[in-house]
């Protein structure tokens, strides 16, 4: 067994100048990120847990079913996951070198989060109107914790302000590769933070709307 070349090998990959698992620095950045903000969000959302759990009441908490409809939260939730399978095509496609099926894909998905966000546009100017307010403890007929309306806006807003900055990505990334200036690796890139977003959703609508 030749020790001097297992140092070796060890130096190379430990000392500096080797990226985890091979991976870009870009790469690298973005999951730093997206690790950093599912915190936030995880944060956001312990959060929400003890202002319901601290409650006075199980009654001051409104049943989701008599504020929201759920089948129309679900078909958001539809929505952006079919935007994420749109995304995975797109990047799939970048990587085989066919530009057509890119374009398209890209575009499908940022067609999928402007649906998205049109829903959620829709979603809350009912449950306004209803009397919903981030301190209000009504909703139409009921009257509950105002928690309630502060845990919904700030989660739901703070991922929609999400949902904007990736269809931003999303639509330079398609200009930019439209130019030619876009690699496969800048759509790969877009692609990892739209799956997060769509990722959160789905713990939102999981543990806020159904649970």
């Amino acid at each position: 067994m030749d020790h001097g070349a297992d140092v070796a090998v060890m130096e190379s990959h430990w000392g500096g100048g080797v990226s985890p698992f091979a991976a870009t620095w870009q790469k690298t950045m973005m999951w730093i990120f997206i690790i950093t903000d599912g915190l936030l969000f995880s944060g956001l959302l312990c959060g929400y847990a003890f202002l319901r759990t601290t409650s006075a009441s199980v009654a001051a908490w409104p049943d989701r079913s008599e504020v929201f409809k759920i089948w129309f939260i679900a078909l958001m939730t539809f929505i952006l996951i079919t935007s994420s399978m749109f995304m995975g095509t797109a990047v799939t496609a970048a990587r085989l070198g066919d530009r057509k099926k890119v374009k398209l894909n890209l575009a499908l998905t940022i067609v999928g989060g402007l649906a998205f966000l049109a829903c959620q546009a829709i979603e809350w100017t009912h449950l306004i109107e209803g009397g919903l307010t981030l301190t209000s403890g009504k909703y139409e007929h009921l009257v509950f914790a105002p928690q309630f309306g502060a845990s919904f806006f700030i989660l739901t807003g703070f991922h929609g302000s999400h949902v904007v900055s990736g269809l931003t990505i999303l639509t330079i990334t398609l200009i930019r590769y439209l130019m030619g200036k876009t690699p496969a690796q800048g759509v790969e890139m877009a692609g990892l933070y739209w799956h997060f977003v769509d990722l959160v959703w789905v713990f939102i609508f999981t543990l806020f709307y159904l649970i």
